[in-house]
Parts: C-alpha cells; structure tokens; sequence
C-alpha cells in the first residue's frame, strides 16, 4: 500500500466509471515508467518538433533519431542537442529495420527517445519498431506532430478524408508500377491520391516533381489507363510547413515546365471535387479555370 507524504500508508479507491447499465473500475497506475521507447515526431522541415516532444527528449537517458524517412532541410542537429542537452546518435535504415537490437536492449534498462521526422506512426518502419518493443515487452510512448500525409491536403485545400492509399514513386533504377495503379484505383472511386516521392538520404538525393511528372508519364504510356496524362490535374507541393512553401495546381503539361526550387516535393491527384475544394484550388494554388471541373 503506497505512503502519504507524512509517511502513513493510504488506501487507493478505484476510479468508478459509469458506461450505460454496466460499471468499469479502473484501478490508478501507480508506477511511472523509467525504461520506454517513446517516438517523438520532428514535424515537417526540421523546426516542427512540439514542447512536449522537447520535454520528454529532455528527460530521456539517451536519444537516438533516423532521417531517412524523409528530408528535414531545416534541421540541425547540433542546435536541437544543445535544446535537449544530449547527443543524438543518427541511425540508418538497416539499424532501425534490421539490427534494432541496439535501440530496444537500451530501453530495457533506460528511457529512449527516437526522433523520426514528420508524425511517428506514419511510415510502417517505425510502426514495426514499436511491435518489436512491445513483444520485447517494453513500455511505448508516441509523440504526435505534423505529417505530410495532413498538410499536403490542408495546404491545397483539399478534404482529408477525401484521400484513398498514398503511394512512393521510386526512382528509375528501382522501378515500379505500384504508384500507378494505386492512382488507378483511387481515380476508379473518385477519390484523391498523395505521391510521395523517393528520398535516398545516403546520398543526399531527393526525387523532384518534374522528375515524378516524368515517371508517371511513363507509366501511363506503357500501362494506358488514362490516370496520369498530360491533361491531368495535379497539385505539387513543395517545402511543406517552411516559409517558401509553394503549392501549384494545373494540368501536368504545364507543372512539368516549372521550378519549384529544392525538396522535399510531392504531388497530389484530385478526384472528384466538391465545389469548396475547387475554389480552393484556384484561390490557395492557382488553379487555371480550365482545369477544374
């Protein structure tokens, strides 16, 4: 039985809860967990990190983070372990995918953070290190923050849940038909399609829409659906959640002529449009007349 603070033992009550005819009683935690691995989100372009995320990097013993998942042109680590107080150790795909042992042997015996950019749940690689801790039976923490997955659609002004399966266009080495017939498929329901585009953080190389553009383009010529031609209506958004955020709405014959500066890029094709959307798109990313319908 757990101490007052003037030393004598007290009896805890159980928290009643009353839902419909029946009665849950919840019992109040008692222990505060030392050991975990919580994820906190860096947000989108390197400044997104939330106080709460700060916080409990803060309090971690140590701090790891992995950048691969997608490009933080604003980031630097040295300032953010300065703000947290501690080093930050990166860690690359393979670590993370394939040798987690590191990372999950430490949260066993200390609190760790793991940075990851954007939301932490969004990308299957970090949903796959939590069930790894959790089989492991470690504690799991997740820090929200923003995804592009919600400021794509939201800078475009476009609803979110007007969005079916997202979809990666990988480079041309490493080709697939995946991002097309993911596009295919939401077109059929009339619904709108995020194409993330490739990052190889080793290299330091992200793919650029005019070089999506161009994939897709491919695509449609080798698989002839109709989804991806020269008269379709695309939004490209460039640098999400930075000061020079572009977003560009037209037809892909006239987004493929145009600069949109450095990465992150991706692109968005609408589906059927509700009427608001379609204002959006001429007032928030200069959609031409023509193109909406």
């Amino acid at each position: 039985m757990p101490s007052s603070a003037f030393g004598c033992q007290v009896a805890l009550a159980p928290t009643r809860l009353s839902h419909g005819p029946e009665r849950i009683y919840r019992l109040p935690k008692l222990s505060v967990y030392d050991t975990m691995l919580v994820f906190i989100g860096l947000g989108l372009h390197g400044e997104g990190i939330s106080l709460r995320g700060l916080r409990e990097a803060q309090e971690a013993d140590v701090v790891y983070a992995e950048l691969y998942t997608s490009m933080l042109p604003k980031l630097r680590l040295d300032e953010l372990e300065q703000t947290i107080g501690r080093p930050i150790k990166v860690v690359d795909r393979e670590t993370v995918e394939q040798r987690p042992d590191e990372i999950l042997q430490a949260a066993k015996t200390s609190k760790v953070a793991f940075l990851v950019p954007g939301d932490p749940m969004v990308a299957t690689t970090h949903v796959d290190l939590r069930l790894r801790a959790t089989k492991a039976g470690i504690e799991t923490k997740i820090i929200h923050a923003a995804s592009i997955a919600s400021a794509a659609a939201g800078l475009a002004g476009l609803q979110s849940y007007k969005f079916g399966r997202s979809a990666t266009v990988p480079f041309p080495d490493n080709p697939s038909q995946v991002p097309y017939e993911t596009l295919v498929e939401n077109r059929r329901r009339g619904i709108h399609t995020l194409l993330l585009l490739d990052i190889r953080a080793k290299e330091g190389r992200a793919m650029l829409a005019s070089e999506a553009i161009e994939i897709m383009l491919g695509l449609e010529k080798k698989l002839q659906k109709n989804a991806f031609t020269p008269d379709t209506l695309v939004v490209v958004v460039a640098r999400a959640d930075s000061n020079d955020a572009i977003v560009k709405a037209d037809k892909v014959r006239r987004l493929q002529k145009l600069d949109f500066g450095s990465p992150p890029h991706v692109l968005i094709v609408p589906g059927k449009l509700h009427f608001v959307e379609a204002e959006a798109l001429r007032a928030f990313a200069g959609a031409p007349e023509d193109v909406i319908k």
